[in-house]
């Protein structure tokens, strides 16, 4: 499947079939709340990432995509997003964020958490804290009749005040059958500007949000992206959809872990 340049509409099928996706994904980053910790490495994450799809029917959308050769996306400090799965363990004070899309007959659900590492420092809680609710923000925004610029502009007139900054670089897309589709939610912008939001569009909103500027490079690997002033950098995500009255959140926790500092899951 190819993008098309069009902006798919879906009906209340795909609705189920994202609602089973999106709930799957979520259920796997809250089993990482007990998981993710003081030295433990980050391949160990994503090899549970692949064990539970494998376990619940689903596959790693990422796992050999454009040649990526992991299960998830491990983005620890300064590592603004791709971060890449390896035998390094986490550190005390590290904060790290996993990055999950699973495939689930046929329907993709996608969502990213913040976890913290031990005890971090409090600029980095803020920078956690400042990040979630931009994220929550943006989805705030999501009605029929905004646009993409809405949600961008929500997001970003609450982060810059802050003293932070929004990632230019990366985005937030549509999804569905495919896991890169039309529209792109940049996550910052103008108040009704961009693509009209219309019942049935199903999209991520995934800021990365720097404590320092937000220009961002990206390593030999192809794909690790950094803050190029080594700031900590933080993302959440979650896959919505423009309902007929506003807003439905795919992803949401079922345990209600949706944001740090997580309880142990049990």
């Amino acid at each position: 499947m190819r993008k098309n340049g069009q902006i798919k509409l879906y009906g209340p099928e795909a609705f189920e079939g994202m609602r089973a996706a999106g709930r799957l994904v979520a259920e796997c980053l809250d089993m990482l709340v007990g998981e993710v910790d003081v030295g433990v490495p980050t391949d160990r994450i994503d090899r549970l990432v692949f064990e539970f799809a494998m376990d619940h029917g689903a596959y790693p959308a990422t796992l050999m995509y454009r040649g990526y050769e992991r299960s998830t996306c491990t983005s620890i400090n300064h590592v603004v997003c791709h971060g890449i799965p390896n035998d390094k363990p986490l550190r005390d004070g590290d904060i790290v964020n996993v990055d999950v899309t699973f495939v689930l007959d046929g329907w993709h659900g996608d969502s990213s958490r913040m976890y913290a590492v031990g005890e971090i420092p409090r600029r980095a809680e803020r920078l956690i804290e400042v990040t979630y609710e931009s994220l929550m923000l943006g989805i705030a925004a999501v009605k029929p009749g905004n646009t993409v610029g809405d949600i961008g502009h929500a997001i970003q007139s609450f982060v810059e005040p802050q003293h932070m900054s929004v990632v230019r670089d990366f985005c937030g897309h549509g999804l569905g059958r495919m896991f890169h589709d039309e529209p792109n939610i940049v996550h910052l912008g103008r108040p009704g500007e961009g693509s009209m939001l219309k019942p049935g569009m199903f999209f991520t909103i995934e800021p990365m949000i720097n404590l320092g500027r937000p220009h961002v490079k990206v390593l030999s690997d192809g794909w690790t992206a950094v803050t190029r002033d080594r700031s900590l950098s933080a993302q959440f995500e979650h896959t919505v959809a423009v309902t007929e009255t506003g807003v439905e959140i795919f992803t949401l926790s079922p345990k209600g872990l949706d944001k740090p500092p997580y309880k142990r899951a049990g």
